[in-house]
């Protein structure tokens, strides 16, 4: 039994990669993955965004997700020689080949979704302004127009604010907004089913699907998978 990993991520359109992915694999087979998505751009917020993800993989392996998102917002909690620039969104996770479940936890609007051999499920929800008025009902432009408000950050964080989940899937895939945001959720569903045997090609479809808006503008994309595999 084992976990087979693949990670992808562009650039978009707007200066540098603010985006990063990582896995990690401990000596039982346990492993870690995070997407993080930087707000905003800026040298600070690229060069910080590789070490968040990495920091958040390796503790989500070892303590779980909640944990290795908290662990890598304390990183940017503090403004220091970073300023504000450096703050970001996350999805971590965690599987273990003796575990029948996926252990998400996640900050603002990186998602996760669990593939069942047939339907692509979403398990996680935005932490946004727009998201928040969705649910209770507002205008779908209204809502629309406020899904770049965050309602929170890794800088931020706290246990009340990272929430969790179990994906009983055996394929889960980490996405950043660049993405999800930017392919539609039947053609996300598609590139699953051709690619569900193979976590790289997926990964790498994922991120090279996403299009610019009708604007010219394109962001950052990201993505993990984690196939459990017999």
């Amino acid at each position: 039994m084992q976990i087979i990993t693949g990670t992808a991520t562009r650039e978009g359109t707007a200066l540098d990669n603010a985006d990063a992915a990582r896995v990690y694999v401990l000596a039982d087979g346990a492993v870690g993955g995070a997407v993080i998505d930087g707000v905003g751009h800026g040298p600070h917020t690229s060069t910080v965004a590789p070490l968040l993800a990495e920091v958040a993989a390796r503790i989500a392996a070892q303590r779980g997700p909640i944990a290795g998102l908290l662990t890598a917002g304390l990183l940017v909690a503090d403004r220091g020689a970073d300023g504000e620039e450096a703050d970001a969104v996350g999805v971590a996770a965690i599987r273990r080949p003796y575990e029948d479940d996926t252990y998400i936890a996640w900050v603002g609007d990186c998602r996760a979704y669990g593939w069942d051999g047939t339907t692509l499920n979403r398990y996680t929800d935005d932490h946004t302004v727009g998201a928040q008025l969705a649910r209770n009902g507002a205008p779908w432009e209204l809502a629309r127009s406020h899904d770049n408000w965050l309602k929170t950050a890794l800088s931020k964080a706290t246990v009340g604010t990272v929430y969790n989940v179990l994906i009983p899937t055996d394929l889960v895939i980490l996405t950043s907004d660049g993405v999800h945001d930017q392919v539609e959720h039947a053609a996300l569903e598609a590139l699953v089913r051709e690619h569900e045997q193979d976590p790289q090609a997926l990964a790498d479809a994922l991120v090279a699907a996403a299009a610019a808006n009708p604007a010219g503008y394109r962001d950052d994309a990201t993505a993990v998978v984690l196939r459990y595999s017999e």
